[in-house]
């Protein structure tokens, strides 16, 4: 299989790589299952690697915690950018708000596929539609 070309990333904010120091992991708002905060693939974790669930405490800045909401954000769809990465969109239940985060490598593959092919299981939207896009 041929390799593809690697697209130009684009550039990511600088990381503070000791921010996560003291906290071996979190507790998730959806599953309750222990997360660690180490996540492969990103600098730091922002959902749980299980049910793919977030809290909405970041405001415009991956890590900033200025969202005074701090409600639930639940995983409501995925997109995928030009060179291949995927983020989940999630959706915050208490006050409407989207947001897109990068996949990290330990999420659940299962989850993502639900996620991902749930526009073809409604039947309100002909499939047809959908494989014309």
């Amino acid at each position: 299989m041929p390799r593809r070309k690697p697209v130009a990333s684009r550039p990511q904010r600088r990381k503070d790589p000791h921010r996560g120091e003291g906290r071996e992991a979190f507790r998730c708002a959806g599953c309750r299952l222990d997360v660690p905060v180490v996540a492969p693939g990103t600098a730091h974790r922002n959902h749980c690697p299980h049910c793919l669930t977030s809290l909405h405490v970041d405001d415009r800045v991956p890590g900033d915690r200025r969202a005074g909401c701090r409600g639930r954000m639940a995983a409501f769809s995925v997109t995928v950018r030009g060179d291949g990465e995927w983020l989940i969109i999630h959706l915050c239940e208490a006050c409407g708000v989207l947001s897109a985060n990068r996949i990290a490598g330990d999420d659940n593959a299962l989850a993502l596929l639900r996620i991902a092919i749930r526009p073809l299981s409604d039947s309100r939207l002909p499939v047809s539609a959908l494989l014309a896009l």
